[in-house]
């Protein structure tokens, strides 16, 4: 399992299109993973865009895959701001196997996610704070961890159109916080697929660091 952080050249208006409309940028980033013939899987990759930049404004996009991209079939001059870094193994890097990584064990994680719930056949997002803190901690219940502390931030609707010009709006919400483990293996499943809806917009990577 594979972290690729991507620093991104705002001077150039792909990347400003692209970080403007989270479905143009999951479009751009699946050219480095598929052919251009081929439509892109939806479990191909997880992405974020992170709220932090560097003092020139310059953003950040990470990226987590199972497979190694070809960022040079991104093929948009000056669409990266430097070359991109060899990715890092987080798998092995923090031992997430169910041989290794015991119960009880506590990460700090960050998660960009849609809460919301089902309502006659249609999805809501869910606006009040202790709705999106029980709906984080429902996640954490089917998929082995007990968030211990929750900070919400960067509550927003990220608004984007598909190709074909129908609009896409998707309610997001930030998290960080200490998590504690108590299922491995369904912990695992969650860190390497994600949690909740609206992947391809950039939402779902449960990013996790040791304490």
């Amino acid at each position: 399992m594979l972290l690729h952080k991507l620093h991104l050249n705002l001077r150039c208006k792909e990347v400003r299109r692209d970080v403007a409309n989270p479905y143009e940028m999951h479009s751009t980033l699946c050219r480095a993973f598929c052919a251009e013939e081929q439509k892109c899987p939806p479990a191909l990759f997880l992405w974020r865009l992170e709220p932090e930049t560097r003092p020139d404004g310059t953003p950040r996009a990470l990226i987590q895959s199972q497979a190694l991209p070809d960022w040079s079939r991104i093929a948009i001059d000056d669409w990266f701001a430097e070359e991109p870094a060899s990715p890092i193994d987080i798998k092995q890097r923090l031992r997430l196997d169910p041989d290794f990584l015991l119960k009880g064990i506590r990460f700090r994680y960050r998660l960009r996610a849609n809460p919301s719930v089902r309502r006659n056949g249609k999805r809501i997002g869910l606006y009040k704070p202790e709705e999106q803190d029980a709906w984080l901690v429902r996640q954490g219940q089917r998929n082995g961890f007990i968030p211990e502390t929750i900070h919400r931030s960067q509550e927003k609707m990220l608004d984007g159109k598909r190709r074909s010009g129908e609009p896409i709006r998707v309610f997001s919400v930030l998290y960080d916080g200490i998590l504690k483990v108590m299922e491995p293996g369904p912990f695992i499943k969650a860190v390497t697929c994600g949690i909740g809806h609206g992947k391809a917009m950039g939402l779902g990577m449960l990013s996790i660091v040791p304490i």
